[in-house]
């Protein structure tokens, strides 16, 4: 069972209370715009601090620079217990995919695709692709977006479950 904390479109925004919402959780994903090392750094140090040490994996997206851009891919495909997973930031949503998406989804066989950019949070089935989409919203403060948003969520071998959404 792998406990999953899912975030995007922090733009360099790290809420106060986001640690202490992920602390419990064995992997971060972030769906893109970090907006910087620094957000990644100051989670990392704030779970550390609690006796956490997560994975971290995630994408870069639009308005991040070279330093995230060299620790982080435009795409990211990797499997979460028997989950494959496929990360972009734009990536749209089902019947809406950016393009390319859809293929992709079809040729790597993807379960869970997961995106952000739209700061809209978002959890639908793609009964055609038979694909679960996330969008997690945005934890940061820059955009239009009132509410900041997480995800929290379980993947227990190939089922994924127990999602929850967490709002600042």
């Amino acid at each position: 069972m792998t406990r999953i904390g899912l975030i995007s479109d922090t733009h360099g925004f790290l809420h106060p209370d986001v640690a202490m919402h992920v602390k419990d959780c064995d992997e971060i994903w972030h769906a893109g715009d970090f907006g910087g090392m620094g957000w990644v750094d100051a989670l990392t140090s704030a779970l550390e601090s609690m006796g956490k040490k997560p994975i971290v994996r995630g994408v870069y997206g639009n308005i991040d620079g070279q330093d995230i851009k060299a620790h982080f891919p435009l795409q990211l495909f990797f499997h979460c217990e028997l989950v494959s997973v496929f990360i972009q930031h734009i990536g749209g949503y089902p019947g809406k995919y950016a393009p390319g998406v859809k293929k992709l989804i079809q040729e790597k066989k993807t379960k869970l695709f997961i995106s952000g950019h739209s700061h809209i949070l978002k959890i639908m089935y793609d009964d055609v692709l038979g694909c679960l989409h996330m969008n997690p919203g945005a934890a940061g403060i820059q955009g239009w977006h009132k509410v900041k948003t997480i995800i929290r969520f379980v993947i227990d071998g190939d089922d994924i479950k127990d999602c929850e959404v967490v709002e600042f």
